[in-house]
């Protein structure tokens, strides 16, 4: 993630992830560069959080903020879970997470870009939340500085026809498309599977050619 100092003294994350479903799977893929300024800070940062087994959620904006929504996810979704003796479903939990970001945009706000993805009762799922406390329920989506060019290809590519496979390949290709043209994102890309009792991760680290002048 990228972090940019803007005109209040906070830092900006920058970032490249997505998110589509497949059938009964929704895959998440993001890039794992963190850069500060122009400098790399960090070539193995995971920027999709585990918050249930069966529940994750891509980040991107600022790095504080962005921590601070995640253990609110996490809590949210235990005591739900502790009171009710149930699992909270994926809306909800997005809804209430874009209530926190409604009602802190009159404070201080969070500036954040989320996808929340995984499988409940009501199927694969993906929300995409912004600063503004918005949900809007996605079939694929893009968060980050690489966004538009990953956007693009999702939009080229995507069919709600898709096996896992082919699904897999495409939230691979679409952050490594904008990889190649932000610098703000690189290293390499985490994918997770969620399905029905499946959650899977898995890495693809970049292999950086050395060209030797004689």
């Amino acid at each position: 993630m990228n972090r940019l100092s803007n005109e209040n003294g906070r830092n900006i994350s920058k970032t490249t992830t997505v998110g589509l479903i497949a059938g009964d799977y929704v895959i998440l893929a993001a890039d794992k560069r963190a850069t500060g300024g122009f400098e790399i800070y960090h070539k193995s940062v995971r920027k999709i959080l585990r918050v249930d087994d069966y529940i994750a959620m891509t980040i991107s904006g600022l790095v504080a903020d962005t921590q601070i929504i995640y253990e609110n996810a996490k809590y949210i979704a235990k005591r739900y879970e502790l009171n009710t003796g149930r699992k909270i479903t994926i809306h909800s939990l997005s809804s209430y997470l874009g209530l926190i970001l409604n009602v802190y945009l009159r404070f201080i706000p969070y500036i954040v870009q989320l996808l929340i993805g995984g499988y409940d009762s009501n199927g694969p799922q993906i929300y995409y939340l912004d600063l503004f406390g918005t949900v809007s329920r996605e079939k694929y989506m893009a968060t980050g500085s690489g966004s538009p060019i990953a956007l693009g290809v999702l939009e080229e590519n995507y069919r709600s026809n898709m096996d896992l496979e082919e699904a897999v390949e495409l939230a691979y290709n679409s952050v490594y498309s904008a990889i190649t043209r932000d610098g703000y994102s690189g290293e390499g890309i985490d994918i997770v599977i969620i399905g029905p009792g499946v959650y899977r991760e898995e890495t693809r680290l970049f292999k950086h050619e050395i060209i030797s002048q004689s």
